[in-house]
C-alpha cells in the first residue's frame, strides 16, 4: 500500500465549500506547505475547523474562507492573529466560537459517529446564546441540563507530522500531539505532510511506534515535505520563526496580505519559498520555544 502524494495532488482532492480541519495548535505544527498550496489554488468558500494560527489568518486574508469554527486564532507571542482579526471585525466571515474543550468533544462526536456529546462546558455562558446551532438538552436520567455539543464532521483534515511511512503510519515526537488524532478520525479523508519519510520497519521498534497516535487506515495520503510546518514549529525538530512571524504580523498594517503573498508565496514552489526564508537548514536551526 503506497499512499505517497505531492502537495499538489492533495490540494487537487479538495473542493469548493468543503469543511476542512487543520491540525496543530496556534503557531505549532501546522501543515503550512499545504496551506500555501491552497493559497496558490482557486479554492473558495471553505469552512475551516482549527485551533487556529496563521493557517486560518492566511486563508481568510486570501478570501478562501466562508466560515471558521474555532476555539482561538493566535500566534501565541502575538496574541491576535492579524488577518483573522481583520476578517472578523469587517464581518467578512461567519464564525462559530467555542471553548477549547467543546471543540475536542465535537471532533470526538464526529469520530465516534455520534450526533452530539453532552457536556457541562458552556452552561451559563454566552457560548450557547451566540451559537444557536448548539442546543441545551434535558438529561433523561435526572433533572440536570446539558450542552449538546454537535459533531464537527470534516470532509478533510490536513495535518503535519514528524515522520510517516508510505502506508500512512504517522509519528509525532513533540511533547504534545494536540488534537491531531481526533482531527484524523473526524474526517472522511486525512492528508499528512511530514518532515521525514521512513521505511515501514522503522515502526517495528516499540520506542518509535509509541509515538503513533492514530490508525494508518485514517490516513488517506502522505507527502514528504521537510520544513513543511514553517513558519510554525515542529518540535523537537525545529521551533517557530519569530522574525518571520513579526514580518507577517507587520504586513497587516503595511502593505496588506497581498504584499506578503507576492513576496513569499505567489509564483513560488515550496522549495523557492524555503529559499526565501533562509533555506531548509536555517529552518532546522530555529530554536525551540521555552515556557
Amino acid at each position: 500500500m503506497d499512499k505517497r502524494m505531492t502537495a499538489a495532488d492533495i490540494v487537487a482532492e479538495l473542493q469548493d465549500g468543503m469543511t476542512i480541519g487543520i491540525g496543530g495548535w496556534g503557531p505549532r505544527r501546522k501543515p503550512m506547505a499545504l496551506i500555501r498550496e491552497i493559497l496558490r489554488s482557486d479554492l473558495k468558500d471553505l469552512t475551516v475547523v482549527a485551533y487556529g494560527g496563521a493557517d486560518v489568518g492566511m486563508l481568510c486574508a486570501a478570501g478562501k474562507v466562508k466560515k471558521v469554527v474555532f476555539a482561538f486564532v493566535s500566534l501565541d507571542f502575538i496574541p491576535l492573529e492579524p488577518y483573522f482579526r481583520q476578517a472578523r471585525q469587517k464581518g467578512e466571515i461567519d464564525v462559530m466560537e467555542i471553548d477549547e474543550g467543546m471543540m475536542l468533544l465535537g471532533l470526538r462526536a464526529a469520530a465516534w459517529g455520534c450526533p452530539y456529546i453532552p457536556t457541562r462546558i458552556g452552561l451559563g455562558t454566552d457560548v450557547v446564546r451566540v451559537n444557536p446551532e448548539i442546543k441545551v438538552i434535558d438529561s433523561p436520567y435526572d433533572e440536570k441540563e446539558w450542552v449538546a455539543m454537535p459533531a464537527l464532521k470534516l470532509d478533510v483534515s490536513l495535518l503535519h507530522a514528524d515522520r510517516a511511512d508510505e502506508r500512512g503510519v504517522c509519528q509525532i515526537k513533540g511533547s504534545d500531539h494536540y488534537m491531531d488524532d481526533w482531527f484524523a478520525r473526524a474526517a472522511q479523508k486525512t492528508f499528512v505532510t511530514c518532515d521525514e519519510l521512513v521505511d515501514a520497519d522503522y515502526f517495528n521498534n516499540p520506542e518509535e511506534s509509541r509515538y503513533v497516535f492514530w490508525e494508518r487506515s485514517m490516513t488517506s495520503g502522505v507527502c514528504l515535505q521537510p520544513g513543511g510546518a514553517h513558519p510554525t514549529s515542529c518540535a523537537p525538530l525545529y521551533g517557530f520563526d519569530v522574525p518571520h512571524f513579526k514580518e507577517y504580523n507587520a504586513s497587516a498594517k503595511d502593505g496588506g496580505f497581498e504584499t506578503y503573498f507576492e513576496k513569499f508565496i505567489q509564483n513560488s514552489s515550496e522549495e523557492e519559498y524555503q529559499t526565501k526564508v533562509g533555506g531548509l537548514e536555517a529552518i532546522k536551526q530555529l530554536p525551540l520555544p521555552v515556557y
